[in-house]
């Protein structure tokens, strides 16, 4: 794991989420849940597009080239239109995914085999499990090209971290990447001197007064 994923990961999403607002940007995604079970995980998106099958598409097994394509510790990010009544992501994927050291796959949409992938320990995070295939419903459009995940445009190679603290997930541009943890770094530890303070018995009210409201103000350019 390179230095600024170690960083990213000792954060959290919340946090990572309170440096975008800081800074003006987006990159938050709510509703996509950890259905392996509660998990943090941090890397580098490795993209795949789904979506209807049409004519003139390679005949290739959806997220096939993205697994091959990963490295340890990245993570597969699936454009899947938020549809939840087809899987986006199966079991026999996962397994692949994990001979590849993959660390998480994120599906906008529903995804299927939670056993099988909560069996190999491949974090799953998606917005519901159903059992329908993909086959003959879902083609993949495109691999480590730029998708919209949820709202949020992601480009291979971005920064992606994922928790059950928003039971969300935040992506990080890589061009703004240093910026965007280091902000958050400074959020976090600002937040962890005021639980400290409130643990040692100062009234909560006197903590959060002034300072938390400001934290997130913009800085001026």
């Amino acid at each position: 794991m390179d230095g600024l994923i170690a960083r990213l990961a000792a954060l959290d999403t919340c946090a990572v989420s309170d440096a975008l607002d800081k800074l003006g940007l987006s990159g938050a995604v709510v509703g996509i849940s950890p259905l392996t079970g509660p998990v943090k995980i941090a890397g580098r998106a490795v993209t795949i597009k789904l979506g209807a099958p049409l004519p003139g598409l390679p005949k290739r097994h959806l997220g096939a080239g993205a697994v091959m394509a990963s490295n340890p510790g990245d993570v597969i990010v699936v454009e899947h239109r938020g549809r939840t009544e087809v899987s986006g992501w199966g079991g026999l994927l996962s397994r692949g995914a994990v001979r590849r050291g993959v660390a998480a796959v994120l599906v906008d949409g529903a995804c299927r085999d939670i056993d099988e992938s909560r069996m190999l320990g491949l974090p799953v995070f998606a917005r519901a499990a159903v059992p329908v295939t993909a086959r003959g419903r879902v083609a993949e459009h495109s691999c480590e090209e730029p998708i919209t995940f949820a709202t949020v445009a992601v480009k291979p190679g971005d920064l992606v971290i994922a928790d059950g603290s928003g039971s969300g997930i935040v992506f990080v541009d890589a061009a703004r990447a240093e910026e965007i943890v280091s902000t958050a770094e400074d959020i976090y530890a600002r937040e962890q001197r005021m639980a400290e303070a409130i643990d040692a018995g100062k009234a909560v009210g006197e903590v959060l007064s002034g300072d938390y409201e400001d934290m997130l103000k913009r800085r001026e350019t």
